[in-house]
């Protein structure tokens, strides 16, 4: 029987959101593996209210995520220096359930550098040594491609975390870092067969 994968990310909010998705599906299928995009459940067949769409998407997700047996997760930044807020949610509602992760990002620079990047200059340093953003919090410094505890569940769970440097007009719609990690999860699920 072939794993069914949750793909979680940003992709999702793409203008090309069902083409991606297919594309993923299709690399999946290639691997052995089966691929679920969120926008394959989620189905708005009657009126709601945006807040009652929210719910819905909210359910729906959990109830894909309750039925895949691991997750891909896109880690690449979205509206800021770190991953996706709801991916990262699903991240650790997979690791809850001691379900397998996965994960890549389309920019390889580490967490740290990408929010001195996007403080653009405004970065100071305190007595410690820290660096300190503009709100006087302090920089994480963990040399990890995300945040701490989005880094962290992916080494507990697989340790497999692809990334590098894609053009940033493509950044979400490039899938080499996702298919190396496709092709390192279907190589993760032989192993334990």
């Amino acid at each position: 029987m072939n794993a069914k994968i949750y793909l979680a990310g940003p992709d999702v909010f793409s203008a090309k959101s069902f083409e991606l998705g297919e594309k993923k599906k299709e690399i999946c299928s290639k691997h052995g593996l089966v691929g679920l995009y969120p926008t394959d459940v989620i189905k708005y067949d009657r009126p709601l209210s945006r807040f009652e769409q929210g719910l819905y998407a909210y359910d729906t997700m959990e109830t894909a995520m309750n039925e895949c047996d691991a997750a891909i997760v896109n880690m690449t930044p979205y509206h800021g220096p770190s991953m996706d807020a709801g991916s990262a949610f699903e991240m650790g509602y997979m690791r809850a359930q001691n379900k397998p992760i996965f994960a890549y990002s389309n920019d390889g620079r580490l967490f740290a550098g990408r929010v001195v990047g996007f403080w653009d200059g405004k970065i100071t340093i305190r007595d410690t040594g820290d660096r300190e953003d503009p709100q006087g919090m302090q920089v994480e410094e963990h040399d990890m491609i995300d945040n701490l505890m989005m880094a962290s569940a992916v080494a507990r769970s697989t340790g497999v975390l692809v990334s590098g440097h894609t053009n940033p007009t493509d950044i979400y719609a490039a899938l080499e870092y996702f298919e190396r990690c496709v092709e390192l999860a279907a190589n993760w699920f032989r192993r334990i067969k």
